[in-house]
């Protein structure tokens, strides 16, 4: 007996289909986790976003199938499966990764914690005043370990407090604290997890560099690469006119010294003659 074909929807047959032709025409494939994006919100960073970035979304398995489809023509691509967590979108674009990479956290904006959430890095509650009155909320604030007393007719909180560790899961309790203190430890929008360039495959850790730390690397380097070109007389276009003017001054002090009339020097040469022989007749006049 024949054994009967799995039925697939044509919609889903054309959207791997679809998906597997966007992989394979552009140079910038990404992997970007979707959990927490409110739909409104994300149809309008489409549309702003458009002209740099195309997002497709739809069931893992189907993108799962497209990124197998596309890597015949680039191997590479297998890598990106494995990097799927959260709610995974594909992303692709012509723009430089890092740019990209920038432009999609520029677009992010603060959003209240929730329970059950993960923190993305350590949540404090500062020290200081907060707007409540002393109550039941001082006992609140004694059952997440922190140190309060009363100033001006308002609670305070007297020293800073971690109420959660990064990556730990955020608690009911602290979720409501934060939000009352109006603190918005979280993010809303597109979180890129990994970008994949030809063969190169940038993640998260990388991309995320700072501008003005590494502008400073730069200069540190140039600055180093410089003073040893320099000092070892390595001839460049940054360095030649410094060792020009160096190797004129020491020949100038050495013909000076040894008395070479070059044209350089003779003035100085002829100068220096003139001292002597004045202060060789006072010695003879004396």
């Amino acid at each position: 007996m024949t054994k009967p074909k799995a039925h697939v929807a044509p919609k889903k047959v054309a959207s791997v289909q679809q998906l597997t032709k966007l992989l394979g025409e552009y140079p910038v494939i990404g992997v970007v986790n979707m959990e927490g994006m409110p739909a409104p919100q994300l149809q309008r960073m489409r549309l702003q976003l458009k002209d740099k970035l195309q997002i497709f979304m739809t069931r893992k398995t189907l993108m799962l199938r497209a990124l197998d489809g596309a890597k015949k023509k680039n191997p590479k691509l297998a890598e990106l499966a494995p990097v799927m967590k959260g709610i995974p979108a594909l992303l692709v674009t012509k723009e430089n990764p890092f740019s990209i990479y920038k432009i999609l956290q520029k677009s992010k904006s603060p959003a209240a914690a929730k329970a059950g959430q993960i923190a993305p890095r350590d949540l404090t509650i500062p020290a200081g005043p907060t707007p409540f009155s002393p109550g039941p909320v001082i006992s609140e604030f004694s059952q997440l370990g922190i140190k309060t007393g009363v100033e001006g007719g308002k609670v305070a909180v007297k020293e800073p407090k971690v109420v959660v560790q990064e990556g730990e899961q955020i608690k009911p309790n602290v979720a409501s604290m934060l939000t009352r203190l109006g603190i918005e430890p979280m993010e809303i929008g597109i979180d890129v997890i990994a970008l994949l360039e030809g063969d190169t495959l940038y993640k998260k850790d990388v991309l995320a560099i700072d501008e003005n730390a590494f502008l400073e690397q730069l200069q540190t380097a140039a600055s180093s690469a410089f003073n040893l070109a320099i000092e070892a007389s390595i001839p460049t276009k940054d360095t030649i006119e410094h060792l020009l003017s160096t190797c004129f001054r020491n020949a100038k002090a050495v013909a000076l010294e040894a008395n070479i009339p070059a044209d350089a020097v003779v003035e100085e040469l002829l100068a220096k003659g003139a001292r002597q022989a004045e202060a060789l007749k006072e010695h003879i006049q004396t």
